[in-house]
């Protein structure tokens, strides 16, 4: 999958400037696909070459004019397709931490537990944030009545994904914890 449907797929929550997009990507879409804010703005100038996303420029005062971007029908039309279709491959973990895990035999394992107690600490931030986000999402209802009244699922599901995959990497980080802590000699 390219940037160019995780943008398209952002925009469906409607017109927004590319500090928008970019706050965007590290709020609700973080969980699944990650970006920078150069390879977001380049993607937005492809985009808008390709006639999938529409830009207008808002004049502000003290400030520098900013570029709004909402998606034309032919847009819509691409990211439908692509939702249409079938995943090419499945999902495939590519984690530095696992690679070191699986190196750590004969290493300090102060400096493993570390690590992973690093990666534990990360992981409750993002849970966190993302619980903050569905309580937003919600605000106020049960997931019953917004899943029912909302407009758009999407986002829900995707935030629910996320907050999954924390908690398993959390549970993965206290089990590792666990074990490292049985295996270090008393002394």
């Amino acid at each position: 999958m390219s940037l160019k449907y995780a943008v398209l797929a952002a925009l469906l929550e409607g017109e927004a400037s590319g500090y928008e997009l970019s706050k965007v990507f590290d709020v609700s879409l973080a969980n699944f696909w990650a970006s920078t804010p150069q390879q977001l703005y380049r993607e937005l100038e492809r985009l808008a070459q390709d006639g999938l996303i529409e830009a207008r420029v808002v004049r502000q005062e003290r400030r520098p004019d900013k570029r709004m971007f909402t998606l034309t029908e032919a847009g819509r039309e691409d990211l439908r397709s692509f939702a249409d279709t079938p995943p090419r491959r499945p999902t495939a973990i590519r984690d530095e931490l696992l690679i070191k895990i699986q190196a750590m035999d004969g290493v300090d394992p102060d400096a493993t537990r570390a690590l992973v107690e690093e990666r534990e600490a990360w992981a409750r931030g993002k849970l966190a944030r993302y619980r903050r986000l569905r309580e937003r999402l919600l605000a106020g209802r049960s997931e019953e009545e917004y899943l029912r009244e909302t407009d758009r699922v999407g986002p829900y599901l995707t935030l629910m994904g996320g907050i999954g995959f924390e908690e398993e990497n959390l549970r993965w980080c206290e089990r590792v914890l666990t074990v490292l802590k049985q295996r270090t000699p008393l002394g």
